[in-house]
């Protein structure tokens, strides 16, 4: 996949706040496709989220390890073609878990091109992982709920230590 330019790259857009099983699925994916993946940490700093950017790259880090091919950074108060212009990305990785997931998604595809000419390529979600969100996950350990198997082992016990 290398070119005479450089490696392919590609990002991968998120808060990971937390990073979940379907995130990791989507990564996952994306190394075998690309010579290098950016997970990319986009944030608000004004917005406090239920776990710091350091402790999110150290969690999402723990949880790609054994990709030798994914590296994680954070940015904020940018846009994400600004993010892959820096990291000189020939794409942006997006996972739909279903047809809300791509209306919301085209319009900003569509933009993104747009701005800078970046491509979306769009990957399916496991079907076993539709149902899983950042924001579920949270309310489910609010409320004393399972998430084993929709996150990371320790995603699950940082969030209990936090939220639970």
């Amino acid at each position: 996949m290398t070119t005479a330019a450089g490696p392919r790259r590609c990002v991968c857009p998120g808060s990971y706040d937390p990073v979940t099983n379907g995130h990791l699925d989507l990564v996952e994916r994306a190394s075998g496709l690309f010579d290098e993946v950016v997970v990319a940490i986009l944030h608000n700093p004004a917005k406090h989220g239920a776990f710091t950017i350091d402790e999110r790259i150290e969690l999402i880090e723990a949880a790609v390890a054994h990709l030798p091919n994914v590296r994680v950074a954070a940015w904020a108060d940018t846009l994400v073609v600004d993010v892959c212009t820096e990291v000189e990305a020939a794409a942006l990785v997006k996972g739909l878990r279903g047809g809300t997931d791509f209306a919301y998604e085209l319009p900003m595809a569509h933009m993104n091109h747009h701005l800078s000419g970046i491509e979306t390529l769009f990957l399916a979600a496991d079907p076993a992982l539709t149902h899983v969100s950042s924001s579920l996950i949270k309310e489910v350990v609010r409320y004393g709920g399972d998430v084993t198997g929709l996150v990371p082992v320790a995603v699950g016990r940082a969030l209990h230590d936090r939220l639970g």
